[in-house]
């Protein structure tokens, strides 16, 4: 006998899963902590107030991406009894327009055999006027052994979700690969469908998995892509893949990538590839490949196409194995804001949507000229968007800090000379995964124009710089009265700023 989730369960000799308890009657049983749960991270000072994020428990992975029926869709990992990995469930919310968000009833709650140790990530397809689910069903059998079952749900015109009473679709792993089989991307090409899957072989080096099938139910396993240039990690997980202006794109979150200069420096990573995708030979053939975010918070992305043709991505804004400020206050991580993907030549710029103009509310207007050792002080918010643009640099350092105090900053820095820009939070008050480094940096070509747009979420940061060209997402936990913000340069340059406070976009 064993526990999970506060619930006893017998493990069979074959990992079936007999529960003694449905779930329904544990959330009663837990109701009284749930709420305790809810009213203590309702009222954390550090809780986004436009990011998705949990109303209590822990958020992983965005799951189920999708524009269905008049509504954006998005499902997300969660563990409702705390704020640790425990056994996931998808969670669920929907949006008329990327920026309000309502929160619905839980999509998946991991109460069948296939699926006893979680309901983990995975996409969404529209099929027969129904949003198909896929998923992966966790099962382990004990600390060092597991399997992966790939499952499917449907949700109706009416929002109604209920799991295929044929589940699985795919029981079990190949030959030669591990427990570690998950994250379903299924997608349709020339009349056929087929499935993408993160995957770890036995000898510990992770690949991607295809399946193919003619109904979207029915699923025939052809073997490996073979993604020529890419061979790094011990694990490959939540695939993605999609076209863009007449180019194939996959994005790998990956696990065990040694870092190299600028890159690969957080506890998991994630690239993306872009290339040609043969599936008669299951090949890829890699034109380009780049590190997706350079922040310290930034895993398992996933993409959809809007009603525009717009390729839009969200992304867990956190990272695993890293304790979090917020975890003593029944709440972590949150996910990123929606991100417009535009490929330019081969690379991926990453804009915010649109539609974030919508929660703009008093906004502050400020132009200007630095000389050297000059600073440029303006007021700030707990949650807002400042836009700043840098002309006429003849300065070889600059940059802007924010949620700056006495006590403390945050510092984005150009050095112009070393053709380098980078985020410090290493005097933040509350510091926290120092083991993976408190700066991030990327190579980035200074002229003498520089743009910057960075959001503020109280606890959460996302900076774009170039257009897109660059990106930054990570946590910081400011204190209450860290608001400040400076503009500082080492020479002389030009300036024009444009700061808002932001709206609420999804309630506690």
């Amino acid at each position: 006998m064993e526990s999970y989730c506060g619930k006893r369960i017998w493990v069979g000799r074959r990992g079936t899963v007999l529960q003694e308890t449905k779930y329904r009657t544990i959330y009663q049983a837990r109701k009284g902590e749930l709420q305790s749960l809810r009213r203590m991270a309702k009222d954390d000072p550090w809780k986004p107030i436009y990011h998705i994020h949990p109303p209590y428990g822990l958020m992983n992975d965005p799951n189920g991406l999708s524009y269905f029926n008049g509504y954006y869709h998005v499902f997300y990992q969660w563990y409702p009894f705390g704020a640790i990995h425990g056994m996931k469930h998808w969670a669920h919310v929907r949006s008329k327009d990327l920026v309000h968000w309502e929160r619905m009833p839980v999509a998946l709650v991991p109460t069948e055999w296939y699926e006893s140790h979680g309901a983990f990530s995975g996409t969404a397809l529209e099929k027969d006027g129904q949003l198909h689910l896929y998923y992966t069903g966790n099962v382990k059998f004990d600390e060092a052994n597991r399997s992966a079952n790939q499952c499917l749900a449907i949700m109706d015109p009416a929002f109604r979700i209920h799991k295929y009473k044929r589940n699985p679709l795919i029981k079990g792993t190949p030959k030669g690969y591990t427990g570690h089989v998950r994250d379903p991307k299924v997608f349709k090409k020339d009349g056929l469908f087929y499935m993408f899957l993160g995957a770890q072989r036995n000898d510990l080096t992770g690949t991607l998995l295809v399946y193919e099938s003619q109904d979207a139910i029915g699923w025939e396993f052809k073997g490996e892509l073979q993604v020529e240039g890419w061979s790094k990690g011990r694990m490959w997980e939540c695939p993605d893949f999609f076209w863009l202006n007449g180019k194939d794109v996959l994005i790998l979150s990956l696990q065990g990538v040694e870092k190299n200069e600028h890159n690969y420096h957080n506890v998991y990573n994630v690239i993306y590839l872009v290339g040609e995708l043969d599936l008669a030979r299951l090949s890829f053939k890699v034109d380009y490949c780049r590190e997706l975010d350079k922040g310290f918070d930034f895993y398992a992305p996933q993409t959809f196409a809007d009603p525009q043709g717009r390729r839009v991505l969200f992304a867990w804004a956190g990272s695993g194995e890293v304790a979090y400020p917020t975890d003593p206050h029944g709440w972590a991580h949150c996910l990123t804001l929606p991100r417009e993907l535009i490929l330019d030549g081969t690379k991926l710029k990453q804009k915010p949507i649109g539609e974030l103009v919508r929660l703009r509310e008093q906004g502050l207007t400020v132009a200007g000229q630095l000389e050297k050792g000059e600073k440029a002080v303006i007021n700030g918010d707990d949650a807002f968007e400042l836009n700043v643009r840098f002309t006429e640099i003849a300065a070889d350092r600059f940059g802007i800090r924010f949620c700056q105090s006495d006590r403390e900053e945050v510092t984005l820095l150009f050095d112009k000379r070393k053709a380098v820009v980078t985020l410090d939070r290493s005097q933040c008050a509350h510091r926290f995964g120092e083991q993976f480094g408190t700066v991030r940096s990327e190579e980035l070509p200074i002229g003498d124009d520089v743009s910057v747009r960075i959001f503020v979420d109280r606890s959460v940061v996302e900076i774009f710089l170039q257009d897109g060209e660059v990106a930054f997402t990570s946590r910081v936990f400011p204190l209450g009265e860290s608001r400040g913000i400076t503009l500082f340069a080492d020479g002389k340059l030009d300036f024009h700023v444009e700061k808002y406070a932001l709206a609420r976009g999804i309630d506690g």
